[in-house]
């Protein structure tokens, strides 16, 4: 390995764990100071998220999920309505219309972030509620394909907590879309 790549390395790693030291910060002052808009849940296993109105920071991995499942509209701690389920092929137009009408990039979540949201200790819907309200005790999509059969995607079912690498397309499942972290 070269001295480039290493330092190179040793850099980004640096750089990830400056983010968290950020990060960390950032929750202390608003637990303390309470910042404007934002509130730091006080439960010991939902600490690592940040919420704001609609839209969650997860301090884990540094995206922004949407507290509600596609179908459903954030009131005021509440996610109402249906949630929608879709095949994967409806899938990018749902994308292109949270990006017209929420702004930014959404997306589906990788197996890995999506998989970050099961509370193991929760009963189902396995999700901690208080941050993700009314979500639904069933599968969801990630943008994953299954290396192995490319036709299926990655799915999380939010009933058992488990992944899945067998979601067929045609297959109608609900939807929770994320995007990289927008700064301030």
């Amino acid at each position: 390995m070269s001295h480039l790549t290493r330092l190179n390395r040793f850099l980004r790693r640096q750089m990830q764990v400056m983010m968290q030291v950020m990060m960390r910060v950032l929750c202390l002052a608003a637990s303390l100071f309470g910042l404007a808009g934002i509130a730091l849940s006080g439960q010991a296993s939902t600490s690592h998220y940040l919420v704001r109105e609609h839209i969650v920071l997860d301090l884990r991995s540094g995206v922004e999920w949407l507290r509600c499942s596609v179908g459903q509209t954030y009131n005021q701690g509440s996610c109402e309505g249906d949630i929608l389920q879709f095949t994967y092929e409806e899938i990018p137009e749902i994308i292109k219309q949270a990006n017209k009408e929420l702004g930014g990039r959404w997306r589906l979540p990788s197996k890995d972030e999506l998989a970050l949201l099961i509370c193991a200790d929760c009963p189902p819907p396995r999700i901690e509620k208080t941050i993700f309200p009314q979500t639904g005790a069933e599968p969801y999509w990630t943008g994953q394909r299954n290396w192995l059969v490319a036709n299926n995607y990655w799915s999380v079912n939010f009933m058992t907590g488990h992944s899945y690498a067998r979601s067929f397309p045609e297959k109608p499942l609900a939807v929770r879309l994320v995007r990289d972290r927008v700064s301030p």
